[in-house]
């Protein structure tokens, strides 16, 4: 069944590419959003009488976190491991997060330029636990595009 466009999105299936290569399927996105400066100005009207208005100003670089199972891929893995080495010329890539429909077609693309990993937190490891251990990452990026399908 085909996803109809009134229809809400659905939020449990997603995806991360690098540059153009689908290297993850994630547990969880959040933080995704995109933020700009306002500039404010004062001044008076034609008839003297003080206003105040607002611009939109620069975009502002964001961060977002995924969390993923320490199982994933070897090129995401490599990629967080060059940011922490400093390879930052390796190390910053444009990266994608796709949300996808029921039928794995492209919903939303939230493309993230310039992206590099600023952050890396394990789940705590416990004895008799049964549950997979998952990693949280934080993406940097300088700024994000979204593309909808």
């Amino acid at each position: 069944m085909a996803f109809d466009k009134q229809d809400s999105a659905a939020a449990h299936n997603f995806g991360l590419q690098i540059d153009g290569v689908m290297v993850e399927y994630l547990q969880k996105v959040s933080g995704l959003g995109q933020k700009q400066d306002v500039i404010e100005f004062k001044q008076n009207s034609a008839q003297g009488k003080p206003t105040t208005g607002k611009l939109p100003g620069v975009p502002q670089a964001g961060e977002c976190q995924v969390v993923r199972a320490t199982t994933g891929s070897k090129v995401f893995s490599d990629w967080i491991k060059k940011s922490f080495e400093g390879d930052m010329s390796s190390a910053r890539k444009n990266a994608t997060i796709i949300q996808m429909d029921y039928q794995n077609n492209p919903v939303r693309r939230f493309n993230l330029r310039n992206a590099w990993c600023s952050d890396q937190q394990f789940d705590d490891l416990e004895a008799g636990s049964t549950s997979a251990v998952t990693e949280t990452i934080t993406i940097t990026y300088e700024e994000m595009k979204i593309e909808e399908s």
